[in-house]
């Protein structure tokens, strides 16, 4: 955003509702890096947000650039803005109590570089944090760039400022688009679904790849990996089987952009791998990590580091990969061979495509059998001397790189403005093709997850089919039989079934799965309660004998009082399907023997609810619990 807009309080920022903020953020911090005592929490708001299990620490040392990372040249400007993101354990004991799984937060970082040599050792570092339990990086960029300038231009109470603001949205609506006001301006944004959302039938491709069907929809997937476009199908397969991956890069925006991209580059599974977008020494999981034995397995894990004591204390990793530009105000990287974009494209740097033998190397030459070989041998040591773009490991790929994708991709050639232009079409294209191949890969489960409807003319008062039960191996098998579809076949090699093996017992597979069992079961019950609503029950106790009859009064009853006992809400919805069931019950009641009429009444509570009563009935709990139905 090039205006930043205005902001004004509006009454005592300290009575906001806290509640109301906290379904936002958690807190809004400066942090100040002092010469002498190091990382320190400047100030905060709420004032003890930070006040758990040295959340303070930690979130300070997370909140600017590795004192170990690549020396970064001096800047033209005197001013080097950055924003970068981290994700840490949360220590609060809230975050853990009851909890099936780790809580973590997101810190989303506004980082100042000033130089001036007045200044001691010439220069200052301060960072403005929002910390959330919600990766909503869209909404939080642009946040952070609303506030950050804020806070350096009126200081402190800019906080507060933009708090207020906050508290005043409506809750989150998560995967719907949303439109947020904050100042004099708005902030439009699309949240990605919920944790608990499944996403999309595994058989159906979105129809607009726009719409984020997983975490971080927003990520620059060409900028990160743009050296290690001819990559990126391997990258995709070890995020699917949940290898652990460490993702060096020059910069703390860098290496988290990188990550946030791995993360959206397998959507919309379930990505159920722990994930640090920027990871220092001082996480507490460093020390667990770095005691690993030799031979120990490296748990799964992605890891964004800057730091190159990362090689060495962490070198169990199997795969390594490095992105990025050390010059941190560029992410492109010059074509190989050490063409000038202007070049590569045309003299006068006009747009075009990205070709192939630019992207690696395709054909032989020495030079590049000598340099592949070296940089095989050195491996990710040879980070230590020379920053390079690069991918190691040992893992045995089975998805081949889509040319026809990258032959799509286009060039900006040198123009900065066309290159940011350029770059949303070209992240569609990747985006798109991605989105295809991992739908394309879940659809053989579709058949586990298929919903049932009542045929035509038969009765929705009886309990829905139970979905087909899935066993590992009788799905291998049953796909090894059909083989793999039209798209899969031309993008995978013959180990393909290798693939989907390493998928069932990797740590992606079974989240993802009970989740949309469970979505599937849900819409399951919803299609036959739909059902229910809209038979002609008249109609469909004629075609019936007596004895079916008899049951179905007994399952109406059963679904009514079922109904009766979740209406405490007393939605519409509700209403009306209690309504609808006790003309159904009615109706069913009419057409029984007159003997079996008489057995009926003869219990008053029954006999309640027969005579459309819209009154509570005494001793109800002891109805549900006790009627033989």
């Amino acid at each position: 955003m090039n205006r930043i807009p205005s902001v004004s309080l509006r009454g005592d920022a300290a009575e906001a509702d806290a509640a109301a903020l906290a379904r936002w953020a958690r807190a809004f911090c400066v942090i100040r890096f002092d010469l002498e005592r190091g990382q320190l929490v400047e100030a905060c708001f709420p004032p003890d947000a930070l006040a758990h299990g040295g959340l303070d620490r930690l979130v300070a040392f997370s909140s600017f650039p590795d004192s170990m990372s690549h020396h970064l040249p001096r800047h033209r400007s005197s001013v080097h803005d950055s924003l970068f993101s981290f994700r840490i354990p949360d220590p609060s004991p809230s975050a853990s109590a009851g909890a099936s799984r780790r809580g973590f937060l997101y810190g989303f970082v506004f980082n100042r570089q000033r130089q001036d040599e007045r200044l001691p050792r010439g220069g200052e570092q301060k960072s403005v944090v929002i910390l959330s339990h919600a990766p909503y990086s869209s909404l939080f960029r642009l946040l952070l760039q609303i506030l950050g300038p804020l806070c350096f231009d009126i200081g402190h109470t800019a906080l507060s400022m933009v708090a207020s603001h906050v508290a005043a949205w409506p809750a989150p609506a998560p995967g719907c688009p949303m439109e947020l006001p904050i100042g004099s301006a708005a902030l439009r944004v699309h949240l990605p679904p919920a944790a608990d959302d499944p996403g999309p039938p595994p058989a159906l491709l979105p129809a607009n790849p726009s719409v984020p069907y997983g975490l971080f929809h927003d990520a620059d997937l060409f900028a990160a990996f743009r050296g290690l476009l001819l990559h990126l199908w391997t990258l995709w397969e070890l995020m699917v089987v949940g290898e652990p991956i460490l993702v060096v890069a020059p910069s703390p925006p860098q290496c988290s952009e990188a990550v946030a991209g791995l993360v959206s580059l397998v959507a919309p599974i379930l990505y159920s791998v722990d994930f640090r977008p920027y990871f220092t020494i001082h996480d507490p999981d460093f020390a667990r990590l770095n005691a690993l034995a030799e031979g120990e397995v490296f748990p799964p894990m992605v890891l964004g580091v800057t730091n190159l004591f990362f090689l060495r204390s962490l070198k169990s990793i199997a795969n390594v990969v490095s992105v990025g530009s050390p010059n941190p105000n560029s992410t492109r990287v010059l074509p190989a061979g050490g063409q000038s974009p202007a070049s590569a494209n045309g003299a006068n740097g006009t747009p075009g495509k990205l070709k192939l033998d630019k992207l690696a190397i395709n054909k032989f030459s020495p030079t590049g059998l000598l340099n592949s070989i070296k940089l095989r041998r050195e491996g990710p040591l040879s980070l230590m001397t020379e920053h390079r773009e690069a991918l190691w490991s040992t893992y045995v790929t089975t998805t081949k790189p889509d040319t026809s994708v990258l032959n799509r991709l286009i060039d900006a050639g040198a123009s900065p403005r066309i290159e940011e232009s350029m770059s949303v079409v070209n992240n569609e294209i990747l985006r798109r093709h991605f989105l295809e191949l991992t739908t394309n890969f879940l659809a053989p489960f579709g058949p586990y997850l298929r919903t049932t409807t009542p045929l035509e003319g038969s009765s929705p008062f009886v309990d829905p089919p139970l979905l087909p039960p899935f066993h590992a191996d009788e799905f291998v098998n049953g796909l090894a039989a059909r083989g793999p579809g039209k798209f899969l076949s031309k993008r995978m090699r013959s180990n393909w079934l290798d693939l989907y093996r390493k998928f069932l017992e990797g740590p992606n597979f079974m989240p993802w799965f009970r989740q949309r069992r469970s979505a599937a079961e849900q819409d399951q019950q919803r299609l036959w309660k739909q059902a229910r609503m809209n038979v002609d029950i008249e109609k469909l106790m004629s075609k019936m004998s007596e004895l079916e009859r008899i049951d179905s009064f007994n399952v109406i009853e059963r679904y009514l009082l079922k109904e009766m006992e979740n209406s405490g809400t007393a939605s519409a919805e509700s209403t009306a399907a209690c309504q609808k069931l006790k003309t159904d019950l009615q109706v069913a009641f009419s057409v029984l023997p007159k003997d079996m009429q008489q057995l009926l009444l003869s219990n008053p509570k029954r006999a309640v609810l027969l005579q459309g009563s819209q009154e509570k009935v005494p001793g109800f709990d002891h109805i549900v619990s006790q009627t033989s139905l």
